[in-house]
């Protein structure tokens, strides 16, 4: 990405709501607030924006399914600016984030608006059904369990290949509880600790066995917004975020088809935006990755390349992810306690990757962070977006 004769794009502002159950926002709301956070944030205004891309999986959800143009109620402005709604899956955030990068990389726009939201708890009988939409086999078909089903196979297959990893995966929704404790947008702000999500318990039941409660993200409503341009930043008061890097990779859908814990395609992804930004993990000094559950969290340890496959759990067991260790991995709390609204997730993970960066996440700043990694997936492994950030001084 950061080549001779390729435009820079710069993370120019952006803007983030609360996640959780959001009875008292819309939809609509949800987009307005954020769309003009990022916009102040950004110092431009309205006439500023060439293109916007929506994120928006909702897959009945809510009943509208035409949202692109809800943007434009922030600003009058707004008005007659293209606008397009992307769909990916759980990936459906950092699908609009890359849009908008081909965008700007295609000079058909000098600055693009990127929204991603969801709205999950207006139809909670619907979810389950909503989610496996994103399935192969299982789309179309009522669920009580929707996806956490689908990885508790996946957690199945990886401890009959590689040993029961129900401790490591124990510690992996403590440290992101307690991470999320520092976020001011996360749904579960509680620091549960280790022996809480441990044991099986009435206050933390088994939803499709092996996952506990406590190793899958809830179900949240939420949005956030970014300012991506390669004009000139404006501002001077915080350092200057870039991207240098991005790749993206889907895989077959069908189940049957993938090695069902080997991620192949999110490696692939993961080695293109690596690649692309000319750096390895050893670079990095933090990511932000998909953790729709913890049994994806370990096995993401191994597809970033901080352990070998089948030896995801050292990560966690050796403290390299947690905050002082040597690759802090999802410092925000992850999905798994910042929360999930699907369509938002991924613009999220860009907008906390680019706080840390610019030294104003707050409680949760990882000191003197240079360059991040973000991971966004969507179905099981299906549809992979990686993205490296990097700060320039």
């Amino acid at each position: 990405m950061v080549e001779p004769g390729r435009p820079e794009i710069t993370l120019a502002g952006w803007g983030h709501s609360r996640f959780g159950k959001l009875t008292d926002q819309s939809l609509e709301q949800l987009i307005i607030s954020v769309t003009r956070q990022a916009l102040e944030s950004a110092q431009i205004t309205a006439q500023d924006v060439d293109e916007i891309v929506l994120g928006h999986y909702n897959a009945g959800l809510v009943p509208l399914a035409f949202p692109s143009s809800l943007v434009l109620q922030a600003d009058d402005d707004l008005r007659f600016v293209p606008a397009t709604r992307v769909e990916n899956a759980c990936a459906t955030g950092s699908a609009a984030v890359h849009q908008a990068v081909r965008s700007l990389l295609a000079g058909t726009a000098r600055t693009v608006l990127v929204v991603g939201v969801e709205k999950m708890t207006d139809a909670p009988a619907s979810v389950g059904r909503a989610l496996l939409g994103a399935d192969y086999d299982l789309a179309g078909q009522e669920s009580g369990v929707g996806f956490a089903g689908l990885f508790a196979e996946i957690a199945k297959a990886y401890f009959e290949r590689y040993g029961d990893v129900s401790d490591a995966m124990a510690k992996i929704a403590a440290k992101n509880h307690r991470n999320g404790m520092d976020n001011p947008y996360a749904h579960l702000r509680r620091d549960l600790g280790y022996e809480f999500c441990a044991t099986v318990s009435a206050d933390n039941p088994l939803v499709a066995a092996p996952l506990r409660r406590t190793d899958c993200s809830p179900v949240s409503d939420g949005a956030a917004a970014l300012v991506l341009t390669t004009a000139t930043a404006v501002d001077a008061a915080r350092p200057r975020v870039r991207l240098r890097g991005i790749g993206q990779a889907n895989d077959f859908l069908p189940t049957s088809r993938r090695d069902p814990v080997a991620f192949a395609g999110a490696r692939a992804a993961w080695s293109r935006a690596l690649s692309s930004a000319g750096v390895g993990v050893d670079d990095l000094d933090l990511v932000e990755l998909h953790d729709c559950f913890t049994i994806a969290e370990l096995l993401l340890y191994e597809v970033i390349g901080l352990t070998e496959q089948g030896k995801g759990a050292q990560a966690i067991e050796e403290g390299w992810v947690y905050r002082d260790g040597k690759l802090p991995v999802n410092p925000s709390g992850g999905l798994k306690a910042k929360g999930h609204p699907i369509g938002a997730t991924g613009v999220s993970q860009h907008v906390l990757a680019a706080m840390q960066l610019s030294g104003t996440a707050g409680d949760m700043q990882i000191p003197g962070a240079g360059l991040a990694g973000v991971f966004n997936m969507g179905g099981v492994g299906v549809a992979n977006y990686a993205s490296v950030l990097e700060r320039v001084d």
